[in-house]
């Protein structure tokens, strides 16, 4: 697995391949459940929406996540398999050409057989067969790194789960909720933003191999950074209604050319999923139509308006070496476990608490960094090679994880991409300084 990076620790300490087996075994069931549980609020009727071409049903996710286990998996590995419907390589395919024809992505709302009863089935069908193959003793260690990116990959559909419903119920008029908001403490007094100071130096950015992660993360690699300052917390609504209050989206100046056509052919004023009520503004929420909250992190920005907002400021966005340097640099003990990740299950992004940096989950933050490979990158030539590699264009880096993340998901070496128009996924800003 020359890309796909893994360390299955066969043999360290007493830990035994036995062992490792169980720990995979255990890791897919749980994986699996988190996102049927994702899919729990949800009618029949909600799991069939497709509200855009870059969104897709939940049931598609629920579906596709199947089919990639029953394709690159089952299909070669499990002796006597038989395919639950030969219908499905071509339904729930999701870009990979090398598989077939894959079925249109605008057009994924229009499946509206198999019902999402019969995708139910599909799953149990392959989780059910997924235990027969993990059962078996002993698995090969490439058939192991297979199952991680399995289930690395659904985890990523789990947090696509979120945002893509989110944005269909928000074209409702009624602004129904995806699930309702449990009583939480006031967030109170906003955090001072701190500028936070990283020393130049050489860094080691990418991953290392010691565990797993997905090809465009590696190679691992040197690259010197002058000193710079990062924000100590993301951009809050607060900060960013000023932006808007003087003329933000108005000023051509702090945009740039493709941020100010997209603004002019969209007629936008304000950022997604915001409201102007007579009372003042609102925000569409996970939680349905919400207040807006000042403190809380400004979410839903493309790269374009993060950009023109840091111009605005003064400051600019980090790159995506810079903003790995500051999160290693900065690095705290319990960083992972105090961070806003989905097993939080706050569905929203939370203000920065006192005295704390908040580096990781809540937002994935938009850098300036274009989504490039890594000097020695080699695509794989089989299936798996279509996953990451050959979108490495046109696109901006992301790093951080947000709050729909999985906390076990995210590493400080993770590259998330989009094109810097989009802003449906929950993106957010930190800013940096020279």
């Amino acid at each position: 697995m020359s890309q796909l990076i893994t360390n299955m620790a066969i043999h360290v300490g007493e830990v035994t391949l036995e062992e490792v087996q169980h720990q995979l075994l255990s890791d897919y069931q749980k994986v699996r459940a988190e996102t049927e549980n994702l899919a729990l609020p949800l009618s029949p009727e909600d799991m069939q929406l497709q509200s855009m071409p870059d969104a897709s049903p939940t049931k598609w996710h629920l579906a596709h996540t199947s089919w990639f286990f029953e394709t690159f998996i089952l299909a070669n590995r499990l002796r006597g398999y038989q395919t639950f419907n030969p219908h499905f390589n071509h339904l729930f395919n999701s870009y990979y050409n090398s598989l077939g024809t894959p079925f249109a992505r605008p057009n994924r709302g229009l499946i509206s057989r198999p019902d999402s009863a019969q995708v139910y089935e599909y799953r149990k069908f392959i989780d059910d067969s997924m235990h027969r193959l993990l059962s078996e003793y002993p698995i090969p260690e490439n058939l192991a790194a297979l199952v991680q990116l399995g289930l690395n990959h659904e985890q990523q559909h789990q947090e696509l789960i979120l945002t893509d419903i989110k944005h269909a119920l928000s074209t409702n008029p009624m602004a129904p909720a995806y699930r309702d908001m449990f009583p939480e403490d006031e967030d109170g007094a906003l955090e001072p933003l701190r500028w936070l100071s990283i020393p130049k130096d050489f860094y080691g950015i990418g991953s290392n191999g010691d565990a797993f992660c997905f090809d465009n993360e590696g190679p691992e690699h040197q690259q010197f950074i002058d000193d710079f300052v990062i924000a100590s917390r993301l951009v809050t609504n607060g900060e960013y209604l000023e932006f808007i209050e003087d003329g933000g989206y108005e000023q051509h100046r702090l945009w740039l050319s493709d941020g100010w056509l997209h603004l002019q052919k969209n007629q936008q004023k304000h950022p997604f999923y915001w409201r102007l009520n007579s009372d003042g503004w609102y925000q569409y929420s996970l939680y349905g139509l919400l207040p807006l909250n000042p403190a809380e992190p400004v979410c839903h920005l493309s790269f374009y308006e993060a950009d023109a907002f840091a111009t605005w400021a003064g400051k600019r966005l980090p790159t995506e070496f810079e903003w790995e340097a500051a999160a290693c640099h900065l690095r705290q003990p319990n960083q992972m476990a105090s961070a806003n990740f989905l097993e939080k299950r706050h569905f929203r992004p939370l203000q920065a608490q006192r005295g704390q940096t908040q580096f990781l989950g809540d937002l994935w933050e938009w850098t300036s960094s274009a989504y490039l490979p890594y000097r020695g990158f080699r695509a794989r030539e089989d299936a798996v090679g279509e996953y990451n590699g050959k979108f490495m264009c046109n696109q901006k880096v992301l790093r951080g994880g947000s709050f729909a993340t999985p906390a076990d998901h995210i590493r400080i070496s993770y590259r998330n991409f989009f094109y810097p128009h989009q802003s449906w996924q929950f993106t957010g800003i930190r800013l940096a300084g020279d």
